[in-house]
């Protein structure tokens, strides 16, 4: 049976800079903020992907740069024209480092990377969103069960919360929102798995309470919504199916 989408339209007049636009999570929002009657400002990292996707979603304009470049991200902002209503960046991945094959300075780089690019975000953004408008980030939940190898991604996983919380403070009354993905099917979750990712898809299809696997249109869903739903800042949204329910 179709559902209806209560947000159709109601992005209508209403411009949102997509950052990670090209692939996955980014490129679905974008496509959800079409057909809710918005207009895209697409970011992504691969330019060949990028004019792929602007090809069919015909974008006011596009940007080729990697987000944890902070000087990039602070020119394309002051090089943005006029304001927008929101933003949202879906840009960055999970970092899998065992203990005994950890470098330190990877480590460092990939932890404070991600920071660095959700607060040159957050900084260099604050003049382009209208009052009421909303930036939005997208993180994880796989970190917040201890496992082998998810140190340095559980403390993004912590982190990235309480920094959405104060931004909202700070930034207001530009709204802050994180969402929390657990496994999504996306390229990247195909990159990461290689050939075991048929099995992951088919036990999250028998374990997961809602039946299926969670797909990037879901949570370009709730991205969508939690930009016309103003009465919600500082907020982590979780979308995983149930997955934190069940046990290992």
């Amino acid at each position: 049976m179709t559902q209806s989408n209560p947000d159709l339209g109601r992005l209508a007049g209403q411009t949102v800079v997509v950052i990670g636009a090209s692939a996955g999570i980014g490129l679905e929002t974008a496509r959800g903020v079409r057909d809710a009657g918005g207009q895209v400002v697409m970011v992504g990292r691969n330019p060949e992907r990028l004019r792929q996707a602007a090809d069919e979603l015909r974008p006011l304009s596009t940007a080729a740069f990697d987000a944890t470049d902070t000087d990039r991200v602070e020119r394309f902002f002051r090089d943005l024209p006029g304001t927008v209503d929101h933003v949202i960046s879906t840009a960055g991945g999970p970092s899998y480092m065992p203990l005994a094959d950890m470098d330190p300075a990877e480590a460092r780089d990939h932890f404070g990377g991600r920071l660095a690019m959700t607060l040159a975000i957050a900084l260099y953004s604050r003049d382009k969103v209208r009052a009421g408008g909303t930036l939005l980030f997208v993180g994880g939940t796989g970190g917040r069960r201890p496992a082998v190898g998810m140190t340095v991604t559980s403390a993004l996983t912590a982190a990235l919360p309480a920094v959405t919380a104060n931004l909202a403070l700070e930034l207001a009354p530009v709204r802050v929102n994180l969402i929390a993905a657990g496994f999504v099917d996306t390229p990247l979750s195909a990159s990461l798995l290689g050939e075991r990712l048929e099995a992951r898809r088919e036990e999250l299809r028998t374990t997961l309470p809602i039946g299926r696997v969670v797909g990037p249109e879901d949570v370009a869903a709730l991205a969508v919504h939690l930009m016309c739903n103003e009465a919600l800042t500082g907020g982590t949204y979780d979308i995983d199916g149930g997955q934190q329910l069940l046990s290992r």
